[in-house]
């Protein structure tokens, strides 16, 4: 029952991040007018695609819904389990939006995969650099998303470290903090704190989570349909390019559906044995699972009467920021050849940062207006444009 949630809850993430926030610059252009550089644009010049991956996100939220009572943070799963099982009323409307939901996937994979020729140079210059990639895999190296143990990858695609028990995350995991942010920056332990000068060096802890990173320490994805695009998108040697992020997403939706479709035959998500019951047994306690943006590391302490004394989370956006850092540098000095930034460039920026679908729309908020600030700075320190979104 919790990883058929977590299915659903992948599924309405990855359509919101593909349809709703990139598509309209892989669908209009990244010069078109901003005011219709939107989802309502792609409404208005690919209506079946717009109503296609509306309908999708619309599929994961249902899920969500039928196991956990509301689509919006549902108060379904608790410690030891859950409060309820999934009725039969919610198994057939699951079992009848599958086919619609397999269809608008595989279409847009097919239509991804066209837009790819014409996007050639982003895929270059967005992200594309060495690093260290992590995830959970299973105990056959298959994807996983909901246990498992950890997995570190290179950029070519040899495995640093596997089997690592993520109860000991700080033996791997460092948390760096940075002067001019609030982000923490963690970092593979063993190789170092990335040498911010050089940048584009591979012998430091600099590391990628999320979809991408999934699809790259994974030795197989576990569904046909899936297994297949998955052979699709390793032929492409593009694995370190973070615009591919988008690709893997949609595979991920794939397998996800596929997964659901599999799962729903299995007596259990009907069993009314649904939760075990304890009192304090243990002070310490660190959990680990696949969240749609990556690795999400949650570690609590308690004392006796079970009240928390200490929590660290490890968030995926977290994990990613030294990289969407690097991303970003990186397009700047492909795109800025002059003392301003010009709108298709800043578009570009905001594209990148979009490809690891970060989480920072929910942690910071300007009232009427993104809370984006970029400054072009000249090698003497002089400030030479900045602009707001």
């Amino acid at each position: 029952l919790r990883r058929l949630m977590n299915l659903g809850q992948i599924i309405q993430s990855h359509a919101l991040s593909f349809f709703y926030l990139s598509s309209p610059d892989l669908l209009l252009g990244w010069e078109s007018d901003p005011a219709r550089r939107n989802v309502f644009g792609v409404m208005a010049t690919e209506p079946e695609l717009a109503r296609g991956g509306i309908r999708l996100r619309q599929f994961g939220q249902e899920v969500i819904e039928h196991l956990g009572g509301r689509k919006i943070h549902p108060a379904w799963a608790v410690p030891g389990g859950v409060r309820s099982s999934l009725s039969t009323a919610g198994r057939e409307q699951i079992a009848k939006r599958l086919p619609e939901a397999k269809k608008t996937i595989l279409e847009t994979l097919a239509l991804f995969r066209q837009l790819l020729e014409s996007f050639q140079e982003e895929a270059h210059i967005f992200g594309n650099f060495s690093s260290l990639f992590m995830g959970l895999v299973g105990a056959d190296g298959t994807w996983e998303h909901y246990d498992g143990r950890l997995r570190v990858v290179d950029s070519g695609g040899n495995i640093i470290a596997d089997r690592l028990d993520p109860s000991n995350y700080r033996d791997f995991i460092g948390e760096a903090v940075q002067p001019d942010s609030y982000l923490k920056s963690p970092y593979y332990k063993p190789l170092g704190y990335p040498d911010q000068s050089q940048h584009c060096r591979l012998e430091n802890g600099l590391y990628r989570v999320g979809p991408l990173a999934r699809l790259n320490i994974c030795d197989r994805i576990g569904t046909p349909l899936a297994e297949a695009e998955l052979q699709r998108f390793r032929q492409y040697r593009m694995s370190n390019s973070s615009f591919f992020y988008h690709y893997a997403r949609l595979i991920e939706i794939l397998t996800c559906i596929e997964r659901i479709e599999l799962a729903l035959d299995d007596s259990d998500l009907q069993s009314e044995q649904l939760r075990a019951r304890a009192d304090v047994n243990q002070l310490e306690a660190v959990g680990v699972g696949e969240a749609p943006r990556g690795t999400l590391f949650h570690h609590y302490k308690i004392d006796e009467t079970g009240l928390l004394t200490y929590v660290n989370l490890i968030i995926a956006t977290g994990q990613n920021n030294l990289a969407m850092n690097r991303t970003v540098a990186q397009i700047a000095r492909h795109y800025i050849h002059s003392p301003e930034i010009p709108e298709p460039m800043l578009n570009r920026v905001e594209a990148g940062i979009r490809a690891f679908d970060p989480c920072l729309s929910c942690s910071t908020h300007a009232a009427g207006k993104m809370p984006l600030h970029l400054k072009l700075v000249g090698a003497d320190g002089q400030l030479l444009d900045e602009c707001y979104r």
